[in-house]
């Protein structure tokens, strides 16, 4: 993969990164002050739990972009971030649905958003290896 390319990759992580921060303190910060008194316990454990993985995955993001450069297998590294991208969209994104009463059918793309967020990380501990 050519340096530009590269570094490219690298500010797109860290952009995508920190707007998905962005918005896990902004919907955290919501759900404390605004959604907290109008869903059950469960709805809103289910909710957190969707903005503690979104923070998680969104801060490997900017990592990611840090350690791109040192790993042995770039390439791998580079396809480890658009697991942990669509992991947030999958799972937390379908974690925010069900909270809100969307159809509980769409709940069962979650578990994809979870076996995102593991093949990332395997793909990341790969790159490390080549």
């Amino acid at each position: 993969m050519s340096v530009s390319l590269l570094s490219h990759i690298d500010r797109s992580y860290v952009m995508i990164g920190a707007l998905f921060a962005f918005l896990s303190v902004a919907l955290g910060a919501f759900g404390a002050h605004a959604l907290r008194t109008r869903v059950s316990s469960e709805k809103f454990a289910v909710y957190q739990t969707g903005v503690q993985y979104q923070m998680y995955h969104a801060l490997a993001l900017v990592v990611l972009a840090i350690v791109i450069p040192y790993v042995s297998n770039q390439e791998i590294a580079v396809w480890a971030g658009s697991f942990f991208i669509i992991g947030i969209v999958l799972f937390s994104g379908s974690l925010y649905w069900l909270t809100f009463g969307g159809k509980r059918a769409l709940g069962a793309i979650t578990p994809f958003g979870g076996l995102a967020f593991l093949i990332g990380w395997l793909l990341l501990f790969i790159s490390a290896f080549g």
